[in-house]
């Protein structure tokens, strides 16, 4: 990983931040080992939290299986869990404050609007068109005794054509993810984020919110690890069913050989040798390893 002077000699904070959705699958996994790795073999801070701020999607006891499947890894991390559906009165602040800046409006396009929009722009662009963002106070007012709104933060003018205005309250009246991750990640002091490359395109969103919340968001930068795939080149999903933790225990298989397998498959470990999280931290850490980890 690129050494960058603003992050010399501060205290590395890494975390982990899954939705409990389901139980974690071998690329989940994957991604929480090297998160584990960076931030241990710098000697920093690993934290974990549930990203359930989404509730109609979560599934019931998949927290719990989650906290129980890294442990089992070996997988430690430094104080308590953090829920974020605990968190509303942290996401109604922010939002307030984006509001209180005049960086807020309300959103009445359904999905389809969005899309015949963008059909008809004569750009390329695939972000939404801003149909809502000048809409007058009256319109608003009729609008909202047909449909509840959902919340979009207006982007810099300079960061047109990178990124259109965004959703940071769903018309459910629930957070949206862009929002309540970086609020967390700025209250949490977070210093890193290694997570999949899916991610990707949400990292600009939320270092853009961030620049407009705290100054903190300076301490942050952002690694994107490649995805696992299945044996058939699809990238593996919870909602597909793909191998999990708790399988591959149910079938008497060790940690060490999970762990073996998914070190394996980044260059971290020789094919088929067992390794516990413990030595191959100081694997990393004695032969630099981490270093050959070069992500976006």
């Amino acid at each position: 990983m690129n050494t960058d002077s603003r992050f010399v000699g501060r205290q590395i904070i890494g975390r982990y931040a899954p939705s409990p959705t389901g139980d974690l699958h071998l690329g989940n996994l994957r991604t929480a080992l090297l998160a584990w790795l960076s931030a241990r073999a710098r000697g920093g801070k690993f934290i974990v939290r549930m990203e359930d701020i989404d509730q109609p999607r979560v599934v019931p006891g998949s927290a719990d299986q989650i906290l129980r499947d890294l442990e089992w890894l070996g997988l430690d991390w430094d104080g308590p869990v953090v829920f974020q559906s605990q968190r509303h009165e942290l996401y109604r602040a922010a939002l307030d404050r984006l509001s209180g800046l005049e960086l807020t409006y309300p959103c009445f396009c359904s999905r389809k609007d969005i899309q015949q929009a963008i059909a008809k722009n004569l750009s390329a662009s695939s972000e939404y068109p801003g149909t809502c963002a000048s809409l007058g106070a009256d319109e608003i007012a009729i609008r909202k005794q047909q449909k509840t709104p959902s919340i979009r933060v207006r982007i810099a003018p300079e960061l047109n054509g990178t990124m259109g205005d965004f959703v940071i309250r769903r018309a459910d009246n629930l957070f949206a993810y862009q929002l309540a991750v970086i609020v967390d990640d700025l209250d949490q002091d977070v210093t890193e984020v290694l997570r999949g490359v899916d991610l990707l395109d949400s990292t600009p969103k939320q270092q853009y919110l961030a620049s407009l919340l705290s100054s903190k968001y300076l301490r942050i930068r952002y690694f994107h690890a490649p995805l696992m795939l299945e044996p058939n080149g699809n990238k593996m999903s919870k909602r597909d069913g793909s191998y999990s933790a708790k399988e591959w225990r149910s079938e008497g298989k060790s940690p060490e050989h999970l762990l073996g397998y998914l070190a394996y498959s980044i260059g971290l470990a020789s094919k088929g040798v067992p390794i516990s999280a413990d030595q191959l931290l100081i694997d990393v850490v004695n032969g630099k390893l981490l270093n050959s980890l070069v992500f976006s």
